[in-house]
């Protein structure tokens, strides 16, 4: 593969380290689980190597394909129509987890269109903007752009109604900033999205708060709210993942009790190979590792944010950035749940949590970033 020879490795080596990295940490953090349900120790982890093995064919046909063919009318309008008929199909027919409808049960695995979705939006949102380059102006922004918009909040909302709060969010989070590197008015973005903050803060919250203390509502979603504001109060339900994530970063101290030798793993941290691994990884290998993780992360979304900035293509840099901002903020609410800084989201963190749609849609999005920087590569040595 010719493209090979202009690989960015800043980008590729840390994307490889996080991912083997995950797979280790999965069998850590699930061998107790598997045992537990009666099943294999090594089932979790046999799953995980397989959803990254898959990955990286996914990586490396992304990375040898024109990119050009992602922007192909016909190509769009094919994912639309799987992406909200996927969409549609969950509310009616969704397998239930954690209180969310977002997952369709084919067989051994569970498939999660919220997660694909990210990447649909990122690359039909760029060349939607691309096209509409040469009309847009701050002033009349929302003359070319209201259809795309439009479209792009009816995805929120089907995500919303799941509910999933976490990939409604990070949808969101990924069209207002595309939506802002395009050239809307930044003044008016800060004035909508602190007005919808102040709404929910203010509004959402306390009825939340009043309404399941008093029991009249019994809303996952809500109970997690709840659980958030003050979660020692319901330890022993909707407050457990909070208090024993607690308990596990508390115990990991900055080197860690040692791979393997987790306690908050063996039964008293739900999901621990999921949403709260991160817990487990600073319970085992302590504040050292995690930091280090997250340093490689970081790594890779600054390379990612890097090419955008170097990109001669306006489509190119809005994939760019609506990866970057993908990335960033699906770290955010994931560790934002783990140290309770936000309300538990149900997110993965990326690379290292278990799970086939949210590794495999990271797979799409490293292999388009690496599609575009081998580009960039290979002009600025021609």
């Amino acid at each position: 593969m010719r493209k090979l020879k202009y690989l960015d490795y800043f980008i590729a080596v840390p994307y490889l380290i996080l991912s083997l990295f995950g797979i280790v940490m999965v069998y850590s953090a699930s061998a107790d689980i598997g045992s537990q349900n009666g099943g294999s120790p090594v089932s979790y982890l046999v799953k995980q190597a397989i959803y990254v093995v898959m990955g990286l064919v996914i990586v490396a046909f992304m990375l040898s394909l024109n990119i050009n063919k992602l922007r192909n009318r016909s190509v769009l309008r094919l994912a639309g129509w799987l992406a909200f008929g996927a969409l549609f199909l969950l509310i009616a027919m969704g397998q239930t987890i954690n209180g969310a409808a977002g997952w369709f049960h084919l067989g051994p695995i569970s498939i999660q269109p919220a997660e694909f979705v990210k990447f649909y939006v990122i690359i039909w949102l760029a060349n939607a903007i691309d096209h509409r380059q040469d009309e847009l102006q701050v002033e009349n922004w929302w003359v070319p752009m209201w259809r795309p918009v439009l479209i792009c909040s009816i995805i929120v909302i089907l995500i919303l109604v799941q509910p999933d709060m976490g990939g409604a969010a990070i949808n969101a989070a990924i069209v207002l900033v595309m939506c802002l590197a395009s050239g809307f008015n930044y003044r008016r973005a800060i004035v909508y999205f602190s007005g919808l903050f102040l709404f929910i803060v203010g509004i959402v919250f306390p009825i939340a708060v009043k309404f399941t203390e008093s029991g009249k509502v019994h809303n996952y979603k809500l109970l997690r709210l709840v659980a958030f504001i003050n979660p020692f109060e319901h330890a022993q339900t909707v407050g457990q993942q909070l208090v024993n994530s607690y308990y596990a970063l508390s115990n990991g101290g900055i080197f860690g009790v040692g791979w393997g030798n987790s306690i908050q793993k063996t039964g008293y941290l739900p999901e621990p190979n999921t949403d709260f691994i991160m817990a487990i990884v600073a319970e085992e290998l302590g504040l050292v590792t995690a930091f280090i993780l997250i340093a490689l992360l970081f790594t890779i979304i600054m390379r990612i944010v890097l090419v955008g900035i170097r990109s001669h293509s306006a489509y190119q840099s809005l994939v760019c950035y609506g990866s970057a901002t993908y990335l960033t903020i699906q770290t955010l609410f994931n560790l934002g749940g783990v140290l309770g800084i936000l309300p538990i989201t149900g997110v993965t963190f990326p690379f290292i949590s278990y799970g086939g749609s949210s590794t495999w849609t990271l797979a799409l999005v490293m292999g388009v970033v690496l599609n575009i920087s081998a580009r960039q590569n290979r002009e600025r040595q021609a």
